[in-house]
């Protein structure tokens, strides 16, 4: 999916919404995991889809839920991004798994998100350079999500301090301006323009940065967590990090799977991204 193809969903449904399907087994309502025993996880993320594809855009299974139950787990994975697939052909689904490792062993995780697994994008962490990267922007029509400035608390612990600046200019800077900067500077060196093969993860605690980060990385799309259960305002986001053709994804997991753990969870699902979709589609219309 290129970003003319990621933009027109999101004017079409008037939302930017990504839902994180973080699904946790122990949190899994009691009336899926007596029924579906035996994939209680793929069963509950095919009801959370059914319930909130009218307003999202995209999917994000944040693998390590599905890698902590083995085998089972991954095959229920595999089998969730099938079904939206087969089901929703139109929506853009995310593997969360923070891969950052270099040479073979990067090009292998590559082949495992996009082909055998067929996902759009994977998050990537970039402590190792342009290497942990540069693979997984080799399969077209896919998507690298670069961690920059995320959400936790403990991000400033690395990702504000100042370093020493890029080539072109020298300034120190914080390190995630360094991290983008340079993987854009990267890629666009490499592989052409880097607006349809790369995103970057910026976190809706700290708002106020996407401005900033605006300024030097106009037309990337970023990938925003840290709205609701985080506490990160969709408001404040949009106000600072809209650009001409949206720009956002924005992230919400446990605030949407997990608005009610009875028998009405996919309804309560239903009703929370219905919520946010409406937010966002008067932000876009304003």
């Amino acid at each position: 999916m290129d970003s003319s193809e990621l933009y027109g969903n999101i004017l079409r449904k008037g939302s930017f919404l990504c839902v994180g399907l973080d699904t946790d087994p122990g949190k899994i309502p009691a009336c899926i995991s007596m029924r579906h025993s035996d994939a209680p996880m793929l069963a509950f993320n095919k009801a959370i889809i059914d319930a909130t594809a009218p307003y999202a855009v995209a999917y994000k299974p944040n693998t390590a839920f599905y890698e902590a139950e083995g085998a089972s787990g991954w095959q229920q994975l595999e089998e969730t991004v099938r079904y939206i697939r087969e089901k929703y052909p139109d929506i853009f689904i995310i593997a969360d798994a923070k891969r950052g490792d270099i040479g073979n062993t990067a090009d292998r995780y590559a082949r495992a998100f996009f082909e055998t697994m067929d996902f759009d994008a994977v998050t990537l962490a970039p402590y190792m350079g342009s290497d942990s990267i540069r693979p997984f922007l080799k399969h077209q029509g896919k998507w690298g999500i670069v961690l920059a400035m995320t959400s936790n608390k403990s991000a400033e612990e690395l990702e504000t301090l100042d370093v020493c600046g890029t080539p072109q200019d020298g300034q120190p800077m914080p390190l995630y301006e360094r991290v983008i900067r340079d993987t854009v500077n990267n890629v666009d060196s490499e592989f052409g323009s880097s607006r349809e093969r790369l995103m970057f993860v910026v976190g809706a605690t700290r708002p106020e940065k996407l401005s900033e980060i605006r300024r030097y990385c106009p037309d990337h799309f970023f990938l925003v967590p840290g709205v609701g259960a985080q506490g990160g305002s969709l408001t404040e986001v949009a106000r600072h990090g809209l650009n001409s053709r949206c720009g956002l994804l924005v992230n919400s997991s446990r605030g949407i799977i997990y608005a009610s753990s009875g028998e009405d969870f996919a309804d309560a699902a239903a009703s929370a991204a219905a919520e946010m979709a409406a937010q966002m589609r008067t932000i876009l219309a304003g």
